[in-house]
């Protein structure tokens, strides 16, 4: 049964990095749920182990590489139409930053599944920044990994992006 909050929001967005509540970019969520455009419900975590890596500036990226990594720990909302127009601005989807693609999770506490989107490193780049990584990932975006966050007003002049790191 479909919850009253979470009419005219069709999408499911798994958070995992700078979006999650306590990080740098959650004023973003904030904003959306203001307006009535988001609706937090709850912790859940990846069904599949996934590599999840900082690049340049701090920045999280889940990569589309399934069996690699670990579950990945974050938070889903629901979203509305007009939300998502937001977040994939901010996402920086059409620059090729990150796709918004399918993942399935569940919730941390009761096991619940949910099928929602996410917003994967760009297939240009993800495989290429795990094997930089070593292969090693985050379980999950923590304290740690948002000491290194750069935000997007105080990095230096669009230089050092992870697209440097594709042809």
């Amino acid at each position: 049964m479909e919850r009253e909050s979470e009419k005219a929001k069709p999408h499911l967005i798994f958070a995992y990095g700078t979006l999650k509540r306590g990080f740098p970019n959650h004023y973003l969520m904030e904003e959306l749920r203001s307006k009535d455009d988001a609706v937090l419900l709850g912790s859940y975590v990846t069904n599949e182990p996934y590599p999840l890596v900082c690049g340049p500036h701090g920045i999280p990226y889940l990569i589309k590489l399934p069996g690699s990594g670990h579950r990945v720990k974050g938070e889903v909302y629901a979203v509305s139409e007009e939300a998502v127009v937001v977040l994939d601005e901010f996402e920086g989807v059409s620059a090729g930053y990150y796709e918004r693609l399918a993942v399935t999770a569940a919730e941390e506490e009761g096991g619940g599944k949910v099928e929602a989107e996410a917003y994967w490193g760009h297939r240009r780049f993800g495989e290429v920044l795990w094997k930089m990584k070593g292969e090693v990932g985050l379980r999950e975006y923590g304290e740690k990994e948002a000491r290194e966050y750069v935000r997007k007003e105080d990095r230096s002049g669009g230089r050092n992006t992870i697209l440097d790191l594709v042809p």
